[in-house]
């Protein structure tokens, strides 16, 4: 392949990653990448530092090489070869520019996504090797601003949002009492011990979305599900720590979390849709504890409408009759498998199903997720111009006559805004529980 060039893109101003990268020297910046190397990282990465032939068949997959002209720094083996393979060439004698490129790429320009390693013949998961990046920045106290705020949150509130005690179960109160001005026997259940299920959430949705804890709770009793919700912290099953590399703090988080469940007695736990918060309780953050699958069995929204659409506990009124495209997040169709039960879901609440092209597991990333979208304001546009191959993708359903776009994961709905609005593409986008909740039978009162 083309020897990757240095990225022409003009970095984004983030003036305290500026100003921690000046108080780093030669010797912590060594001290902390060999420390990583020797001490916490194995025989998965020698394999595939020795593995990768350095053919350049993962440059397709990725959705910032395509949106920039196939440029090579911005490919996968690119980026792997303008951190990775030089500080293991250099043993860690970087110097402050060096880590500024790393914070650059490893947190703005890859989401994560896997993608690559689906192209790559020997399925070398390029995602870790970023993620190995992006803990050594952690341990050199350098991670971007606004994604750094959201793991001080999560360290002391136990969730992402600086939601305080009081203000949870005052929302999920007021939820209820909106919610019974339709269903006058509807209740959120709280610390019900022995429930089936205990249903959790992300922070944004208390904070910023609570209809969308209404529309749970409506869809959850109409289904006559035996629930529940905790009235203490627990309830945020949202991990920013998993890629900010503090994988300590991701321990905290996962174990409170579950620890919660197994307080509450509570025989598996469903979550909202969201697709991070997913990867980080089925797939990393549980397996960082010691626990080769979760301690209490947790399916993602998409499994739970599914079951409960199948079952016949939620009947459909009448079919949305809008034409909807499906967005497949990447942390729930590659990372979960679920992309077959997401149609199952939108082709019984919908009268037409468009699809994107590509979908399921070759979806194209919505250049949200993987904590891109949380390195705030300073590089919305390194997001938006890295995915301009998504909006020609959202372009060419929308002219097959898609007019909604399902989105079931809080990061691509918001990255997925961003790219609609910047490009003009012009689709409204839903969550799959707006939609149920629009069409499913109620009862009469």
């Amino acid at each position: 392949m083309a020897e990757p060039a240095t990225s022409k893109v003009k970095p984004a101003a983030d003036e305290y990653i500026q100003s921690a990268v000046d108080r780093l020297t030669a010797e912590k910046i060594a001290a902390v990448v060999n420390q990583v190397l020797k001490g916490e990282t194995g025989a998965r990465l020698k394999a595939y530092v020795q593995t990768c032939v350095h053919c350049g068949l993962c440059s397709e997959a990725c959705h910032y090489y395509l949106s920039h002209d196939n440029d090579p720094a911005f490919s996968p083996v690119g980026k792997v070869k303008q951190t990775l393979w030089e500080l293991l060439k250099r043993k860690g004698r970087v110097d402050q520019a060096f880590v500024l490129s790393m914070i650059r790429i490893a947190h703005t320009e890859c989401n994560l996504c896997k993608r690559c390693a689906m192209f790559c013949p020997f399925g070398i998961d390029i995602a870790y090797m970023m993620l190995v990046i992006r803990r050594m920045v952690h341990l050199l106290g350098v991670t971007p601003r606004y994604i750094q705020d959201t793991a001080h949150s999560h360290s002391v509130t136990m969730n992402q949002m600086w939601v305080k005690p009081d203000e949870w179960p005052d929302t999920l109160q007021w939820q209820e009492e909106e919610a019974q001005a339709e269903i006058p026997t509807l209740r959120i259940p709280l610390e019900k011990e022995g429930a089936d299920i205990m249903y959790s959430v992300i922070g944004p949705e208390p904070k910023f979305q609570a209809q969308l804890i209404y529309q749970a709770a409506v869809i959850l009793d109409v289904a006559g599900v035996n629930w529940t919700m905790p009235a203490s912290s627990g309830w945020d099953n949202s991990d920013m720590a998993m890629f900010t590399g503090d994988n300590e703090l991701m321990g905290r988080l996962k174990r409170h979390h579950f620890e919660t469940a197994a307080r509450l007695k509570v025989k598996k736990i469903v979550m909202g849709e969201c697709g991070h918060a997913f990867r980080s309780v089925y797939d990393v953050g549980n397996r960082w504890l010691g626990w080769k699958m979760p301690p209490i069995p947790i399916v993602h929204a998409i499994d739970f409408f599914y079951d409960i659409i199948k079952s016949g506990k939620i009947k459909i009124a009448k079919k949305f009759d809008t034409p909807v495209t499906l967005h497949d997040p990447c942390n729930v169709a590659r990372g979960g498998g679920l992309y077959e039960k997401a149609r199952y879901v939108v082709k019984a609440m919908c009268s037409e199903l468009i699809e994107m092209e590509p979908n399921r597991e070759h979806n194209i990333c919505c250049c949200a997720g993987g904590g891109v979208i949380n390195c705030g304001p300073p590089y919305k546009m390194t997001r938006v111009n890295g995915n301009r191959v998504k909006a020609e993708q959202l372009f060419a359903a929308k002219a097959r006559g898609a007019k909604v776009l399902i989105a079931p994961c809080h990061n691509c709905h918001s990255g997925l805004e961003d790219i609609n609005h910047y490009y003009g593409v012009g689709q409204e986008i839903k969550f799959l529980g707006d939609i149920l909740y629009e069409v499913m039978e109620k009862p009469d009162v």
